[in-house]
């Protein structure tokens, strides 16, 4: 899940999970959580257009069944994360 700590000077943001050794190194990790804190991140900052960009990105790949087998898909970490990026430069 998204996490944000935010202060009055500073902020911390990072997904929040456990340390899943049993999937390392195996190219299946969900990104979703990352990519999401990231948003968190860019709205923080005022940058929400950019941030909706990426929000619609990813919706649209999940939306294609483009997702880790954890979700009940057959791609890898780095195809999902791909198609996201896709999504973001086509802009639709």
């Amino acid at each position: 899940a998204p996490s944000a700590n935010i202060g009055e000077k500073n902020a911390l943001f990072e997904p929040v999970h456990g340390s899943a050794p049993q999937i390392a190194g195996k190219n299946i990790a969900n990104p979703t959580a990352m990519i999401l804190t990231t948003t968190l991140m860019l709205k923080h900052l005022n940058k929400k257009q950019e941030a909706q960009k990426i929000e619609k990105a990813l919706q649209k790949t999940l939306m294609r069944g483009i997702m880790t087998p954890d979700l009940g898909g057959t791609a890898s970490t780095m195809e999902m994360a791909e198609a996201i990026k896709e999504e973001i430069v086509k802009g639709e």
